[in-house]
């Protein structure tokens, strides 16, 4: 148990951390929005999929249900090797050297490997497909001819961009083949109808979803809370203009608003940044200005002018860091609700575009298969955003009440 001396002597953010910290339901949101940011920053780098926007598409595997695993022969590109750097992988994805082909069986024959590619249709007779050993494992030269010798067995070919010939055996093209071309991919979440990863697509549309709720907030704040403290310091004709502003933006339906911003900007992933951060400053203005009005005839805010200091200077230094409880509760709500708008504008077309993963396109696109065979097709980005929402509520709520000073706190007292 702490003394009155005790908690007396500590901030008011530790307080507010402590009291946070006894809010289990705060701390639940407060782990999976963790858990999503961790998600959004790692990106490609721990994604099964770390192509550019998790969009491998094989067209064989397509509509598979969670836990579904296939055999696949990665097949080398014929051209050159994609060299980036960890940050560029992390951020943008890596185009694959290799070409993923499923397979149901394979076997070796000479210098060839021979495979029948992967079907769904046990009825459906597939023809067997023969890849030379070393088209398989090396980039090769389009213009040279692969040539292979029956009584050495050995392969003789052109890698890309070597201009002296390679020779290897059928042996050892074979063990390389076993070791590092046939793979085993599990598709944890199932696969799309375009036969894409399920699973690194949801992964990729956090952070499409964090991005547009941080940079929309970050808009919001900076437009509302210069827009409330001049409004609530000043007064007078300026609080008037500013209120008429509010209130026009206000009468406006939020998702109507965006969807003519976004219009008028065109469709894209950034439109749709500054179309949601120019509809959500609104209610951040009304509480600033409600705060700075409240503060402005305060003892210490006198004193401050008559010290001299500059309007500027009261506002940013004596007024602001005494209203930011509430702003930061707002941030959260409105945090959920940009994820909410962005995940609408994107089930009608108008946010992120394909094939930049968004959980409303996916929605949108897997809308049809609710009532058919594969519903999670739609239900789990709907249940992403659901709980994603869901923690920066709960969050939110938790926040309000540990910066609430009105509450007293029994355990600390």
């Amino acid at each position: 148990m702490k003394s009155k001396k005790d908690i007396s002597s500590q901030s008011l953010s530790l307080i507010a951390w402590q009291r946070l910290k006894k809010n289990k339901l705060a701390m639940f949101g407060l782990f999976l929005i963790s858990l999503f940011v961790v998600i959004a920053i790692l990106g490609f780098l721990i994604t099964p999929d770390s192509t550019p926007d998790a969009n491998e598409q094989l067209l064989e595997i397509s509509k598979k249900p969670p836990g579904f695993s296939v055999q696949m022969l990665l097949m080398k590109k014929n051209e050159e090797t994609h060299h980036i750097n960890f940050i560029s992988k992390m951020m943008y994805g890596q185009i694959s050297d290799y070409r993923s082909i499923p397979i149901s069986e394979y076997r070796f024959e000479g210098n060839n490997i021979m495979i029948k590619e992967y079907s769904s249709e046990k009825k459906h007779f597939i023809f067997e497909k023969e890849i030379n050993l070393a088209d398989a494992v090396y980039a090769l030269q389009d213009n040279k001819p692969v040539q292979f010798n029956p009584s050495t067995k050995e392969i003789t070919f052109y890698e890309l961009g070597n201009a002296t010939p390679t020779k290897k055996t059928t042996t050892e093209l074979q063990n390389q083949i076993i070791k590092n071309n046939i793979v085993t991919k599990k598709y944890i979440l199932g696969t799309d109808p375009s036969g894409r990863d399920l699973l690194s697509r949801l992964m990729i549309g956090t952070r499409v979803s964090f991005s547009v709720g941080f940079i929309s907030v970050f808009i919001s704040l900076l437009l509302g809370i210069f827009m409330g403290a001049l409004a609530g310091y000043y007064r007078g004709k300026l609080d008037n203009i500013i209120i008429w502003i509010i209130n026009v933006v206000w009468s406006i339906p939020t998702l109507l608003l965006v969807i003519a911003i976004t219009l008028a900007l065109g469709k894209g992933f950034w439109q749709v940044f500054v179309a949601v951060g120019l509809t959500m400053w609104v209610e951040v203005a009304r509480v600033i200005r409600g705060q700075v009005m409240s503060l402005r005839e305060k003892d210490f805010i006198e004193a401050a002018r008559a010290l001299g200091f500059s309007d500027f200077r009261i506002i940013f230094k004596q007024i602001l860091p005494n209203v930011m409880g509430p702003v930061i509760v707002i941030s959260a709500a409105n945090f959920a609700s940009a994820i909410l708008i962005e995940a609408g504008l994107s089930f009608l077309g108008i946010g992120a575009q394909p094939p930049t993963p968004s959980w409303g396109e996916m929605i949108n696109a897997h809308r049809g298969f609710i009532i058919g065979h594969s519903p999670y097709l739609a239900i789990l980005p709907g249940l992403a955003i659901m709980l994603m929402v869901l923690s920066f509520v709960l969050l939110g709520n938790g926040l309000r009440d540990a910066l609430d000073t009105k509450l007293k706190d029994n355990a600390m007292i």
